[in-house]
């Protein structure tokens, strides 16, 4: 297939590219490369992406990377082309704190780029997209785990508004141009390639350097921590999902449907790395949910989806791609 992919680049993005191209398929990948994190970052990916490909003979021009910003519209429509089988739109500015403190930048990318692509794939007749949600949604649940049925109308945080918005827009051209689509709500991704503002690896990366760990509130908040083949695998699920169905929506939660505590996850890094965690208590932080809980059913009924990654043995993983990577 030809495969359009937004953020690309990024942590999730270029795991599903090489996943796709190992797969034999062709893609368009899109990316800004901005400098929410460290640009060269996002480079390495792609130099790990070219790597891979030269080392299974995969043909170089199956892989076209474009560094546009999706709040281009011209651009984009440029690249999502009649020839486009499908498009996975993972490109966003990521973080809640931050959307917090740049709620205009946020709402720009998410929501109006988000606008973008679907316009240029009603240009262009492209009917057929995953569209990369999270679980930021659902804000202080009362009800766990979450359900994609749940009411989902009071979110905490400007990044979340976003995502909700984007479902929305994307049922709106399901209902109007009867495209294919599923939104995918991620639960708290990690493992190789982790952004460095995430909580896995800057803990990480603060034990290894012997600095103080900042614990917002009393570590017992909770996360449903999703180890990246699984969530790539769940994606490709969604993309034979949207080419088998006709006129469909539907969203879908991916995690491990299991929860870790903060501290138990702190505990899990230092006993790996065998250095001990200097933790420093700071309070609840405005945004920051208290758990998050995925319930997976619907997502293994209709997707065949099936995460199988122990977190143990997700932050080994993990811990041993740091120390490659940074030499430690």
């Amino acid at each position: 297939m030809n495969i359009v992919v937004t953020g690309g680049a990024g942590f999730i993005g270029s795991h599903l590219c090489e996943a796709l191209l190992c797969s034999g398929n062709r893609l368009v990948v899109i990316d800004n490369f901005n400098d929410f994190y460290n640009p060269d970052i996002k480079r390495r990916n792609i130099k790990e992406i070219l790597h891979m490909m030269k080392k299974n003979n995969i043909p170089e021009d199956n892989l076209r990377l474009y560094e546009y910003d999706i709040r281009d519209k011209e651009a984009v429509g440029k690249l999502i082309g009649k020839d486009i089988d499908v498009v996975v739109h993972l490109a966003a500015m990521a973080g809640v704190r931050n959307s917090i403190q740049n709620p205009k930048l946020y709402y720009e990318v998410n929501v109006l780029g988000t606008l973008n692509i679907l316009e240029a794939c009603k240009a262009s007749n492209v009917g057929k997209i995953v569209f990369a949600s999270s679980s930021s949604v659902y804000g202080n649940n009362k009800t766990v785990p979450f359900k994609e049925e749940d009411r989902v109308d009071f979110p905490i945080s400007p990044y979340a508004a976003t995502k909700k918005s984007g479902e929305l827009m994307c049922y709106t051209y399901h209902l109007l141009y009867s495209f294919n689509i599923a939104s995918l709500r991620f639960f708290t991704v990690y493992g190789p390639r982790q952004r460095p503002d995430l909580a896995i690896h800057k803990f990480t990366e603060k034990i290894f350097n012997g600095e103080d760990i900042p614990i917002y509130g009393d570590g017992t908040t909770k996360r449903d921590y999703t180890y990246i083949s699984d969530i790539v695998d769940g994606i490709l699920k969604a993309i034979e999902w949207v080419n088998k169905n006709e006129n469909s929506y539907e969203i879908f939660n991916l995690g491990e449907s299991r929860t870790i505590s903060l501290n138990f996850m702190i505990d899990t890094i230092q006993n790996t790395i065998g250095e001990k965690a200097k933790k420093k208590m700071l309070p609840m932080q405005g945004g920051d949910v208290n758990i998050t809980y995925a319930d997976i059913t619907k997502a293994k009924q209709m997707l065949g989806y099936n995460p199988s990654m122990q977190f143990e043995a997700g932050i080994e993983n993990f811990i041993e791609w740091y120390r490659r990577v940074n030499g430690r």
